[in-house]
């Protein structure tokens, strides 16, 4: 991989809904790793390109303000508009993604990444890490902290990439089936993995 100063070790975070990857995430944090979130990205991109996104779907906009909502229901199931939003924010994501790595000094970064497997995003991380659950724990995290019905929550985990596929394609799997304490020790020994393997000191 080069020079670790200019060529950081990347690895990617991701988990269907209610497995944990927040949680993750801010342990990560917690312990020192820069953490770059890449839905927080996608937000600074959609406020930098506002007016291009109301000039495209101006029936998205109240009061001056994007409606994530609204946005999200006129591209569904439209492939052309879903095309035309991402031409115009995903440039936008990777340049402030690369404005982020460059600013971060650190051999190891993480990028906590929802649909890094549905979006083909492991072609550009030097692996990636995912965060797996029981889908009826999953289920029931969700509900409890979002107050969505077990049928919504359904639907959108069928929205999402199976995570038995995640597993089969995914670098390290860290289980999330127990308490904070287990969490830890599970991340504590991939993160040895990954320094071993890249020799991370």
């Amino acid at each position: 991989m080069g020079d670790r100063a200019k060529h950081p070790i990347i690895i990617g975070i991701t988990g269907n809904i209610g497995s944990g990857k927040s949680t993750v995430a801010a342990l990560l944090r917690s312990w020192g790793y820069p953490v770059l979130d890449l839905d927080e990205l996608a937000a600074r991109a959609r406020e930098n390109k506002k007016a291009e996104l109301r000039r495209l779907f101006p029936e998205a906009f109240a009061g001056g303000e994007l409606d994530r909502r609204a946005l999200a229901q006129l591209v569904f199931f439209d492939l052309e508009r879903l095309k035309a939003l991402e031409d115009l924010l995903h440039p936008e994501v990777r340049r402030l993604l690369a404005e982020e790595l460059a600013r971060i000094k650190a051999p190891l970064i993480f990028l906590e990444i929802p649909l890094l497997f549905e979006k083909g995003w492991e072609a550009h991380l030097d692996g990636t890490l995912l965060v797996a659950a029981p889908v009826e724990e999953r289920v029931r995290r969700v509900v409890a902290r979002s107050g969505l019905s077990p049928e919504e929550v359904l639907a959108r985990e069928r929205a999402q990439m199976p995570e038995e596929e995640k597993r089969k394609r995914a670098t390290w799997v860290l289980e999330n089936r127990g308490g904070l304490k287990e969490l830890k020790e599970g991340l504590r020994e991939i993160l040895a993995r990954i320094q071993e393997r890249f020799g991370i000191s």
